[in-house]
């Protein structure tokens, strides 16, 4: 595998955004290659590696990455969309995700849900107009005998009620 240098990449897609892998960048997706036969299956990590750095993938990162993996750019947006923990659009400085599944549904997610978004006064799949929130709908959080469940970046909530919610979220400011 040849080294791709910063000069190696376009920097840009249009003139009306600007976006460049920075030499780190590069060096890092490069090393996360050399662990698998084939470079496409470094993709996930490319995109982490992105997002840990810009806090989402823009457009331009997908051509950049898809040139140093040797796979088109089509591909990597497949991986990217598909990858629900890949962010394709600006997030906020938290992500709140609320479990819909059958179980939290059953016992009161919508009123979870429902809460949220009167408290954040958002939409589910927005972020809040100071950009410390994120809304968004997870199909399962793996711990049905707690629902409703909601995660706040890396942590985990169960039995949650609308009444907490407002201390929950006080945590977080």
């Amino acid at each position: 595998m040849s080294n791709i240098k910063i000069n190696d990449t376009p920097t840009s897609l249009s003139s009306n955004s600007f976006f460049q892998l920075s030499q780190e960048e590069c060096n890092a997706i490069q090393e996360e290659c050399t662990h698998y036969e084939d470079m496409r299956a470094a993709s996930i990590e490319a995109l982490k590696i992105i997002q840990k750095n810009h806090g989402w993938v823009p457009d331009e990162a997908i051509i950049f990455i898809a040139k140093i993996l040797c796979i088109s750019a089509a591909d990597l947006e497949g991986v990217a969309t598909f990858y629900n923990q890949i962010f394709r659009q600006p997030v906020g400085r938290h992500i709140i995700r609320y479990c819909d599944s059958a179980v939290c549904y059953l016992v009161g997610c919508e009123k979870i849900k429902n809460t949220l978004i009167y408290l954040l006064n958002i939409k589910v799949g927005n972020t809040t107009s100071d950009h410390r929130f994120t809304l968004l709908p997870t199909c399962c959080l793996g711990i049905c005998d707690k629902a409703p469940v909601i995660m706040i970046d890396k942590d985990i909530y169960s039995c949650i009620v609308p009444e907490t919610i407002t201390k929950l979220l006080g945590q977080y400011l």
